[in-house]
């Protein structure tokens, strides 16, 4: 049996997870773009040759990582999207949104604003897959809010859509301004005034 053989019929000697984590980070950090394959191997804590068995190229690095990233560091958004009233479902999004703009532990800003920043060798297209992301997030905001027109909850006529872009707006300038430093304290003083535009049945 060769060496080659050999490499080739071990086991992976790394946590796939948490190793792709770590890819989150330095895609975070950098943007697809700027995100080297030695950034990435290095701090994966893999090669080359690992990185792509287990993963393939750096392009599907990239949509698995944003995949756990949605999972994981925005799983805030489906427990808003679970709450029992349209105030409530955008409040809780937009709070914990904000929070998660600047958790201390984590890159400020959004992994898919700041994934897509300069992002032009590959024709686009991880700035296509970033904004179709955001476009799933936003379309199943409008159809909860949908169900809360259908269900009274929020003002006969509200067009749900424009309603869930607005939301998405708010959230989207937050994860900007947090990633050029703005505090979590004025990104939610942003999220109060948001709040107070929203329509009611009162």
């Amino acid at each position: 049996m060769t060496s080659t053989t050999r490499e080739r019929g071990r086991p992976r000697e790394f946590d796939a997870d948490e190793a792709l984590d770590r890819a989150i980070v330095v895609f975070w950090q950098h943007g697809y773009e700027g995100a080297s394959l030695g950034d990435l191997t290095e701090a994966m804590g893999i090669n080359r040759p690992s990185l792509y068995a287990a993963y393939g190229n750096k392009e599907q690095l990239f949509r698995r990582a944003v995949t756990r990233y949605a999972e994981v560091d925005m799983a805030y958004v489906r427990e808003a999207l679970a709450q029992p009233t349209a105030y409530g479902v955008i409040e809780k999004l937009l709070r914990d949104n904000a929070d998660a703009l600047t958790r201390p532990d984590r890159p400020a800003g959004c992994l898919s604003i700041q994934g897509g920043i300069a992002s032009g060798s590959d024709d686009g297209e991880i700035a296509r897959f970033l904004a179709d992301s955001r476009r799933g997030g936003e379309r199943a905001l409008a159809e909860r809010l949908k169900r809360a027109v259908d269900e009274g909850d929020l003002p006969a006529g509200t067009d749900a859509a424009t309603l869930a872009r607005y939301v998405m707006t708010v959230s989207e300038g937050n994860a900007v301004h947090a990633a050029a430093g703005v505090d979590r304290a004025s990104l939610q003083a942003t999220v109060d005034l948001a709040l107070r535009a929203l329509p009611t049945t009162a």
